[in-house]
């Protein structure tokens, strides 16, 4: 990969920042001065921590990047460089010539390919689908196809490609089907087991019914969404955060349809124009620590936010995770018909 692929100057905009990482194999990109120096380097989860501090995608990464890089020097051993990024916890290490040039990156992923992960992954496909009916009237919605395979297979099939291949999927509407299709998924390259809801229990609810209480941080995700986000960066970002439980968020935006008047008593000091108001919401995927578990009432409706709502208020270290890849929640018919016409585009 030419440098100018995976360089960028520390006066360019997140967007570029963005490019750059996604359309490269390093999952960062380094930051150069205007002399070609490395000075830094800038990750994904540097950006998203941008994004938490309502910097926009046309801002400049002069504030956000990382400005203590760890960096090799052309004489390094590879044994010392893996030694050197496992005890500073990065993915890569720029090497630099004497003059701070950039040489290469080593990259840990490239070494250890992709690597297995124990971390479980809980899918909730137990929901009626009662907005996209009739298309769900004999058919459960995590089955309807998108493409050229059901939405399910999507989402197993992307966490399997990070390594994440525990899959528990609980499932109540028309169950059968699901079980009939993915069985053990073996076929998928994974290993899936059910948990089983007699009655609606909720976002969170059917958590309770867990037997094998997972020992890591595991995966909670709705069964009808679909995105390309990067697993493993949720959980490094989980992990650097020191978080109870993170929840995936999109920036929401809305504009009002009419001029806002701000005032005081009586008197008009300003007037906007439709403004436009910028919301996080929540996206439907999260990532909980074991411990989350023992909140849960056993067998009782118990929904995602309430769980949210009580680690807040225990003051546990809760934290979001910005979501600047594609993303859509298939809820309603339009939302089924767009997703068709943009999967090929996008997975």
């Amino acid at each position: 990969m030419k440098k100018s692929q995976i360089t960028i100057n520390y006066t360019q905009s997140i967007k570029d920042a963005l490019n750059i990482i996604d359309k490269g194999a390093k999952r960062i990109a380094v930051v150069l001065d205007n002399k070609k120096k490395v000075i830094g380097t800038i990750s994904d989860g540097d950006i998203r921590r941008g994004l938490l501090k309502s910097l926009s995608l046309d801002s400049s990464i002069e504030n956000i990047y990382y400005k203590n890089p760890i960096l090799g020097e052309e004489s390094d051993s590879k044994e010392f460089l893996i030694q050197k990024a496992i005890a500073n916890q990065v993915y890569q290490i720029p090497i630099v010539d004497k003059d701070r040039k950039l040489i290469d990156i080593i990259d840990l992923a490239t070494l250890i390919k992709v690597r297995k992960r124990n971390n479980r992954v809980i899918l909730m496909a137990g929901g009626l689908g009662t907005r996209l009916r009739p298309l769900t009237e004999n058919m459960p919605k995590p089955l309807l196809k998108v493409g050229n395979k059901p939405i399910l297979e999507t989402i197993i099939r992307n966490f399997a490609k990070h390594g994440f291949e525990n899959i528990t999927i609980s499932v109540n509407y028309k169950a059968a089907m699901i079980e009939d299709y993915f069985k053990d998924g073996k076929e998928f390259g994974v290993h899936i087991d059910y948990i089983r809801e007699e009655k609606r229990l909720g976002t969170a609810g059917a958590l309770s019914l867990i037997n094998d209480i997972p020992k890591e941080p595991f995966f909670v995700m709705n069964a009808d969404l679909l995105t390309d986000a990067d697993f493993e960066n949720m959980l490094h970002f989980h992990h650097k955060e020191n978080s109870i439980a993170t929840m995936c968020v999109r920036e929401y935006d809305f504009q009002v349809p009419y001029g806002v008047i701000q005032t005081k008593g009586s008197h008009i000091k300003s007037i906007v124009e439709k403004p436009i108001q910028k919301f996080f919401v929540n996206a439907g995927i999260y990532l909980l620590s074991p411990k989350v578990l023992k909140i849960i009432p056993q067998n009782e409706f118990y929904d995602m936010p309430t769980l949210f709502n009580e680690l807040i208020n225990e003051n546990n270290n809760v934290v979001s995770f910005p979501l600047h890849e594609y993303w859509i929640d298939i809820g309603r018919i339009e939302e089924y018909e767009k997703a068709n016409i943009e999967y090929t585009k996008v997975f």
